[in-house]
């Protein structure tokens, strides 16, 4: 029995926890897929075939899958599996992989540190910040697993030698004016004509912080403007400000500051008497 839960979904991915129950150790009936995708494992194994190819994959081991592929599984070790499957569109996939690009392997050895950025990801979908915290995350994982089996390097920014100083004040100034583009790291990269990849690697290497953190610094301040401002409503704060809910606005608010906005509020309030 397969089961799918959709943990996190923009315009161009969705991030998909599978579960399979399946115990039969025979291949499968072939699955032909349409989508761009990377398999990760977080728990079990299983096996996986194309074009006659057998891989064995487990958490040491992920698998990318290409359109029009055809591909069979079996599962000849008991207990079934848990996978995270991330299905781009070819858009994304030509950010990452470049314009050309495709597979030279479709398996990839799974290290401690790409094993982190998939533990990142899943921690990021938690907190419902999709735009910003599971895309950076997200494009963090699919450049280093994508970059280990796609002919062909990481594309880099869209104008050759641009300076990377002059790229991060731009982004900083569109998340400071609140420019449209800067609710989320694809769009606000096609602003600024820079690949995502780039711009969020840039801000780390130019400000020691990750773009996103950087984001939610802002809004933190525009939330404390308001508090100080005598401001009580805070489902129409967590609106204003972007926040996916009040609830998302209060744990923010909490990992910045240590306190939430109603503690806040009475902290930036005039003392009592």
């Amino acid at each position: 029995m397969l089961t799918s839960t959709a943990l996190a979904a923009g315009p161009d991915f969705c991030v998909t926890a599978v579960d399979c129950r399946d115990d039969h150790t025979r291949w499968a009936p072939a699955e032909v897929r349409e989508d761009y995708r990377v398999v990760l494992v977080r728990r079990g194994r299983f096996r996986r075939q194309t074009a006659g190819i057998p891989v064995d994959v487990d958490l040491t081991m992920a698998y990318l899958g290409v359109p029009g592929e055809e591909e069979r599984f079996a599962h000849p070790v008991g207990g079934g599996d848990a996978c995270t499957s991330i299905s781009l569109t070819p858009a994304l996939w030509r950010v990452v992989a470049g314009e050309d690009a495709r597979p030279a392997r479709r398996s990839v050895y799974v290290d401690a540190r790409l094993d982190l950025a998939h533990r990142r990801v899943l921690a990021s979908a938690r907190t419902g910040d999709v735009d910003h915290a599971v895309t950076e995350e997200l494009l963090g994982l699919l450049s280093a697993t994508i970059g280990r089996t796609a002919d062909g390097a990481v594309p880099a920014d869209g104008r050759p030698g641009r300076d990377e100083t002059v790229l991060v004040a731009a982004a900083r100034h569109a998340i400071g004016v609140a420019h449209p583009a800067s609710e989320g790291l694809l769009p606000l990269a096609e602003l600024l004509g820079a690949s995502p990849y780039r711009l969020s690697r840039s801000f780390t290497r130019e400000l020691g912080v990750p773009l996103t953190r950087y984001r939610n610094r802002v809004r933190v301040g525009r939330a404390l403007d308001r508090l100080d401002a005598g401001e009580d409503d805070l489902a129409g704060l967590a609106a204003d400000l972007g926040f996916c809910d009040q609830a998302h606005l209060c744990r923010t608010m909490r990992q910045y500051l240590g306190h939430t906005p109603t503690a806040l509020r009475r902290l930036l309030g005039p003392p009592s008497s």
